[in-house]
């Protein structure tokens, strides 16, 4: 592949973050979700209806992002990062000018913008692992922050900063809603064409000023062939990885889902003036500490090492999953409510910095481009796991039930990260030998074509 030298390596960094502030558009979907399930407006979807299509987007963009892993290698990062936020761009505008229907939004903002996000996300991760072999944690959590910052921005832009675009914006004869998926399209495209002109891999012969591994094994065993993808799926420790990244994703993609419909259903069972006011404030405060999860973990974990960070982050978000509904919602009420969904999206966050690093820490850092996709797809089956979980007890309780029929997804998301914790204690990293002797299954070819 052909490599560029750039300036400072921490510009990088800045083109990671403008290309994740647009990725990030995804996890704004709750901010339109209360209008698009308006039994008396214009949509009139049902909740699950609504939790498909942002499963789609996080199925498709986990799918497509297992394929850009492969593609990059021939592509290169910028081009890669190119198509996907133009691709990005494009199923948002067209969601905007065709989107009166549920399969027109399923298809435009679920599979084609999904697909866009897919292309660029493993793009400032990739190139940022490679510039900054002696800070993977910090660094991934800095390349993906922007991811969850940029829903903190999408949503209140559209609900409240500036009166709000949803209260106002009308283009081209369209109603709000589609009228901001436009305006979000261009915006988007934008800032990923921005960021990637940064998005170029470092000479293949490159160590940062000063870095001093630990051994020269290490060293070799960090930027050298590493583990391909046919020899990393091949190993438990994936599938290890696989299912605990599973269970801490099905947590927070069911709460950035139904933050909001489960914070109104249940404040105002119990009678909380401006609920929905309170549940906006907890899905700021959900993107802003996702964003500060990334980071932080990302730093834990360059200390403590990505195995320990990984279970006491797991460990953590099971205990306040299982407190969310009796602990911080029927006693703590709306305070309860933006403090459960800020520790939430706190360790949510932190998934997105520490599976990045654990991946080339456990596979070698050439191949994380391809490898992390693989571990990605976990990431996929999540997305439609958890929001839908959510959606099938809205409708429930939309039906007549009562809002203590979201106890059981929060339950089940709890005691999945808690087993998922437990998993990671039993799981090391692979030694060359296992690698070697897991090549032997599929041979030379096989290997070769993953």
């Amino acid at each position: 592949m052909k490599t560029y030298n750039t300036p400072n390596r921490w510009l990088v960094v800045v083109g990671a973050i403008l290309v994740q502030l647009a990725l990030g558009a995804l996890y704004a979907w709750s901010v339109f979700t209360k209008i698009l399930t308006d039994p008396e407006g214009l949509y009139q979807f049902t909740a699950t209806q609504t939790a498909w299509i942002f499963s789609a987007g996080l199925a498709t963009f986990a799918l497509v992002m297992v394929l850009a892993g492969r593609w990059q290698a021939r592509t290169g990062p910028r081009l890669m990062t190119i198509l996907g936020g133009l691709l990005l761009g494009l199923g948002f505008v067209l969601g905007g000018f065709f989107g009166t229907s549920f399969w027109a939004q399923f298809l435009c903002i679920g599979v084609i913008a999904g697909a866009g996000i897919g292309l660029a996300y493993v793009v400032p991760i990739a190139v940022g692992v490679k510039w900054f072999p002696d800070k993977k944690g910090m660094i991934t959590g800095l390349a993906v922050a922007g991811f969850g910052f940029g829903a903190t921005i999408w949503v209140k832009l559209a609900g409240s900063w500036f009166g709000g675009l949803l209260n106002h914006a009308e283009i081209f004869g369209l109603p709000p809603v589609q009228s901001v998926f436009v305006i979000y399209g261009v915006i988007f495209t934008a800032l990923v064409l921005l960021g990637s002109f940064v998005m170029v891999d470092p000479p293949a012969d490159y160590r940062p000023a000063g870095w001093k591994p630990e051994a020269e094994k290490a060293a070799a065993k960090l930027n050298g062939p590493g583990f391909t993808p046919a020899q990393m799926i091949r190993t438990p420790q994936y599938y290890a990885i696989w299912l605990v990244f599973a269970s801490s994703a099905i947590a927070g993609l069911m709460v950035i889902y139904c933050i909001q419909l489960f914070g109104m259903d249940a404040l105002e069972y119990r009678g909380v003036p401006n609920a929905i006011v309170v549940t906006g404030t907890a899905m700021a405060w959900y993107a802003i500490f996702n964003g500060l999860g990334r980071i932080l973990w990302g730093m834990i974990s360059d200390r403590t090492g990505r195995k320990t960070a990984i279970i006491a982050m797991s460990a953590f978000q099971g205990i306040i999953m299982l407190s969310m509904y009796h602990g911080f919602i029927n006693f703590g009420l709306a305070t309860g409510l933006v403090i459960g969904a800020s520790f939430v999206g706190f360790n949510y966050g932190g998934i997105f910095a520490l599976f990045p690093a654990i991946t080339a820490d456990y596979f070698g850092n050439k191949e994380v481009g391809r490898n992390y996709g693989w571990v990605f797809t976990a990431y996929g089956v999540a997305g439609i796991l958890g929001p839908l979980l959510a959606g099938v007890f809205k409708d429930a309780a939309a039906s007549g039930g009562s809002p203590r029929v979201w106890m059981t997804p929060f339950l089940i998301a709890g005691i999945a990260c808690l087993v998922g914790a437990l998993i990671m204690i039993f799981t090391n990293a692979p030694g060359e030998k296992q690698k070697q002797r897991d090549s032997g299954f599929g041979g030379t070819a096989a290997t070769n074509q993953a």
